[in-house]
């Protein structure tokens, strides 16, 4: 049970990074966790098609998360789901 509820840290962290780098802010927490999920997957498939692994990995439990690729990854998502729905937001300050 742990081992989840830090799996869903991880990624609500580093999907606000990669929403961050977008420039997408104030998504909320399941946001956050869903865009770092996916980029977690995002990251490691282009990983893979880059030939290049990442130095720095996080594993809790049986999940891995490579994190320069993974904050990648949810940038990448973000920016190409703000560039097919067309919407625009102002950053919170």
């Amino acid at each position: 049970m742990i081992g989840f509820l830090l799996t869903l840290l991880v990624a609500a962290v580093l999907g606000s990074l990669g929403a961050a780098i977008a420039g997408r802010r104030g998504q909320g927490c399941l946001v956050n966790i869903l865009v770092g999920l996916i980029g977690a997957l995002v990251g490691r498939w282009l990983s893979r098609v880059a030939g290049i692994d990442d130095p720095v990995t996080i594993t809790i439990g049986s999940t891995t998360f490579p994190l320069m690729w993974t904050i990648a990854g949810a940038a990448l998502f973000v920016a190409v789901i703000t560039a097919v729905t067309g919407e625009r937001r102002l950053p919170r300050r």
